[in-house]
């Protein structure tokens, strides 16, 4: 593959080969990206997925890695970041944010301006791109509440708009989870103007009880498991007596069951192992299918 040809495009600072993709997600997991690319703006992004198209190149898009785990051999390819795309206002009632936005600023932002319906986004980590992209969700409070309409970019240039309708917005899925060869490049939420310090006390509340009963201190990627219907994931592992087991550096939060949590030097294959054990225990015991709920790429 011939990566040379981003530097036409692209700085020396936001091209990198052989990157470490454990310095990009949240787990603190992963294997070497073939080349790592930081588009600064759409239109550098569009001429590096023009070359990414010239040169018939895999890609894939993350944001903030907050809902990633990347397997140990790495991942082929181009891995097209989106995190430098920080543009973000206000029109009227709605704000227009780009998708390398972090959803905490986000959340700051509608704050600041007296516009509530982000409260319980404040403490997600990641960017807003990649908590439309899953519909992200806590304390009652989900994506697919807020987004209004979202723009994204084709591998072949092409942009396109969708309303929320289009989205097609479920349980911890959108459309574009089966669309990964489009970028989303810009999110419209639509919010309900409030008085700015009610909005802050809420976020507040909810950010202490995050950090009381969530392992905050510990690289994780949030919420392993998507909560099946009728239960509590967290709960049914506590109750299977695997609070802080461990394989190797992948353990189990010893403070909230569920995450799994990284603590130094976890490689993605002990990760998988210890989830594969808990998916097996769970099945044994209460007859339940638990389904990450975090995204798994890349090479073995």
């Amino acid at each position: 593959m011939n990566f040379e040809k981003f530097s036409s495009i692209l700085k020396k600072e936001q091209i990198r080969l052989h990157e470490p993709m454990a310095r990009h997600t949240t787990f603190g997991i992963g294997g070497p990206a073939d080349c790592f690319l930081m588009p600064a703006d759409r239109e550098e992004l569009r001429r590096v997925c023009a070359v990414i198209r010239e040169e018939e190149m895999p890609f894939f898009i993350v944001g903030g890695g907050a809902n990633l785990l990347v397997r140990d051999g790495g991942i082929r390819g181009a891995v097209i970041c989106t995190g430098r795309l920080q543009q973000i206002r206000q029109e009227g009632r709605y704000i227009v944010a780009d998708a390398g936005v972090s959803t905490a600023r986000t959340a700051r932002f509608a704050m600041e301006r007296g516009l509530s319906g982000m409260e319980f986004a404040g403490g997600i980590p990641g960017t807003i791109g990649g908590a439309a992209f899953m519909n992200a969700g806590a304390y009652g409070g989900e994506m697919s509440r807020i987004v209004a309409s979202a723009v994204t970019c084709g591998a072949d240039g092409v942009i396109h708009r969708y309303d929320r309708e289009q989205i097609g917005y479920a349980y911890r899925h959108s459309l574009f989870m089966d669309r990964p060869q489009e970028i989303l490049l810009e999110l419209t939420l639509e919010l309900t103007p409030g008085d700015p310090e009610t909005i802050r006390s809420e976020m507040d509340e909810y950010n202490r009880w995050r950090h009381e009963k969530q392992p905050l201190e510990a690289r994780s990627a949030g919420s392993t498991f998507k909560r099946p219907e009728g239960h509590f994931v967290g709960a049914m592992i506590e109750e299977l007596g695997l609070k802080g087991y461990s394989v190797g550096d992948a353990a189990v939060s010893s403070k909230h069951a569920g995450f799994l949590i990284n603590k130094g030097r976890a490689t993605c294959a002990e990760m998988l192992t210890l989830i594969h054990e808990i998916q097996a225990r769970v099945k044994e015991r209460y007859g339940v299918d638990l389904e990450p709920e975090v995204q798994i790429i890349g090479e073995e």
